[in-house]
């Protein structure tokens, strides 16, 4: 069992969402927390997905149509999700794999790539903009997300 993810994840993986929506092909769709049917065991939900929009009535998709999985990483399951998770994802094929951590001051990504061996490879790490082509031009201006993780969790004032 994990805990529900908080207003401030949720928030994350909206904002997510709507960078890598913009320049997304129309044969595809981005979506938040759908199951893939990677085997009989693991059905992971990524907190952003990148699927083929034919699978948009289908619940769980099929791993091998996806094109990105996005993990927005709680700090207790840092762990799990950097690994384990890259272990499932890069096994089963999906090409593009991003862990975003906002535990720390600034929010960070990390963006994977699968690689010859059916391992992941990181090609970025950064709390700046981030800028890729994978699986099309995306940019994350990860420094408005700090923003807007610090101004969701500064105390209200009365």
């Amino acid at each position: 069992m994990t805990a529900a993810p908080t207003a401030v994840h949720q928030d994350l993986c909206v904002r997510l969402l709507l960078a890598v929506e913009v320049n997304c092909p129309p044969e595809y769709l981005v979506s938040i927390d759908l199951s893939m049917r990677v085997d009989r065991r693991n059905e992971p939900r990524p907190d952003v997905v990148v699927i083929r929009r034919k699978h948009a009535g289908r619940s769980p998709v099929p791993v091998e149509d996806v094109l990105l999985a996005v993990e927005v990483v709680p700090s207790p399951f840092v762990f799990r999700d950097m690994y384990d998770k890259a272990k499932v994802y890069a096994h089963a094929g999906i090409r593009s794999y991003w862990v975003v951590d906002p535990s720390q001051e600034r929010v960070t990504l990390t963006e994977y790539a699968l690689g010859a061996n059916r391992e992941y490879e990181q090609v970025a790490h950064t709390e700046d903009l981030f800028v890729t082509e994978r699986p099309w031009k995306v940019s994350v201006d990860l420094p408005a997300l700090t923003s807007r993780k610090n101004d969701l969790l500064a105390p209200d004032e009365e």
